[in-house]
């Protein structure tokens, strides 16, 4: 029986994707580590020839494979042949190319996560704050550019005013990145919407990086108190500001109509109830699809099929569509 892949069946490489008939030694190939994207390089390639195959129905594709081909699963590897009903690891294919880079905690990324979570909004595949403030958009773009290495810069905009009941002068930063938009999606629990996002416990990784976040949510949804040393943040999300009040040692009662406040004591940090917590910042770039069917799809004549497997090195595995694999050990 042959291992590996049919001829036409896609395979992951860095530099787009090839047929898996085209693949050739010294291509690097995008495999998963976990939820990580990594690469690996093809070192040899195995043709064999093999009368049964399976096309494997997953939620995002269909794919010909040997019924031995190995597919992850949440409890292991599995034969193709026995993989219906299972879930498999799968990335989107079409986000393999795109830029990645690392992001730096400290008093910038709080700032930035904490404004976005104010005033921001989070889209498929970019980020973008819109205010009346300059020097605010400005110091946003900073924070941005200073955690992620991001270019930013500020753009006069006009937007309409429904109090006003007219266009107002503003200022818009907007980076266009996918995985920064994920990176922000996955700190608030996945749904950035400001009503059902989720505090991001990602900035609780020191006290550098959590004030940061308080000045940056500050900026957006709060002010300075009047007759005391404290600043006042506002939301109408009243989970969010519940799980910021123990980190700060404050007191919270939501409102009985419209938006909640909290009080941030200038001397909250003399309280001692920060206590810092260690949250990956990169963004988990896998996920689990479900196999819907594989079907047995026998060689038609007398025309076998060929299949295509690889030597990999440093890692055994690659991503066909998207979905992980490797060969039988």
């Amino acid at each position: 029986m042959g291992y590996g892949l049919s001829s036409k069946m896609l395979v992951n490489l860095v530099s787009g994707w090839a047929q898996a008939k085209n693949v050739v030694p010294g291509d690097v190939l995008w495999t998963l580590d976990g939820d990580r994207t990594l690469q690996t390089t093809v070192t040899g390639v195995i043709a064999v020839k093999g009368r049964d195959a399976v096309d494997v129905v997953t939620d995002h594709t269909t794919f010909t494979a040997s019924p031995d081909l190995l597919l992850a699963t949440p409890d292991g590897w599995t034969h193709a042949r026995d993989a219906a009903g299972a879930t498999v690891a799968w990335t989107p294919a079409r986000k393999l190319r795109r830029e990645r880079f690392a992001i730096r905690p400290g008093h910038e990324f709080g700032y930035f996560v904490g404004a976005t979570c104010a005033d921001g909004t989070v889209y498929k595949n970019y980020v973008s704050l819109i205010v009346n403030d300059q020097g605010f958009a400005a110091q946003y773009a900073a924070a941005l550019t200073a955690c992620t290495g991001l270019p930013a810069r500020l753009e006069a905009v006009t937007r309409p005013s429904g109090y006003l009941k007219r266009d107002v002068a503003g200022f818009r930063v907007r980076v266009v990145s996918s995985y920064l938009s994920d990176a922000l999606r996955h700190y608030v629990g996945g749904d950035p919407h400001h009503m059902r996002q989720r505090f991001p416990r990602v900035v609780l990784r020191d006290i550098d990086t959590f004030n940061g976040f308080l000045d940056g949510y500050v900026d957006g949804d709060g002010h300075r108190a009047k007759h005391w040393d404290a600043r006042i943040i506002a939301s109408a999300n009243v989970p969010f500001l519940a799980a910021i009040a123990p980190i700060i040692g404050a007191r919270f009662t939501p409102a009985t109509k419209g938006a909640s406040q909290l009080c941030i004591s200038d001397r909250w940090q003399s309280r001692g109830t920060f206590a810092p917590e260690h949250h990956r910042l990169d963004p988990p770039e896998s996920t689990w699809v479900q196999v819907h069917e594989v079907r047995p799809r026998p060689a038609s004549g007398t025309k076998p099929f060929t299949f295509y497997s690889y030597r990999l090195s440093p890692h055994p595995t690659f991503l066909v569509n998207g979905h992980l694999v490797r060969e039988p050990w």
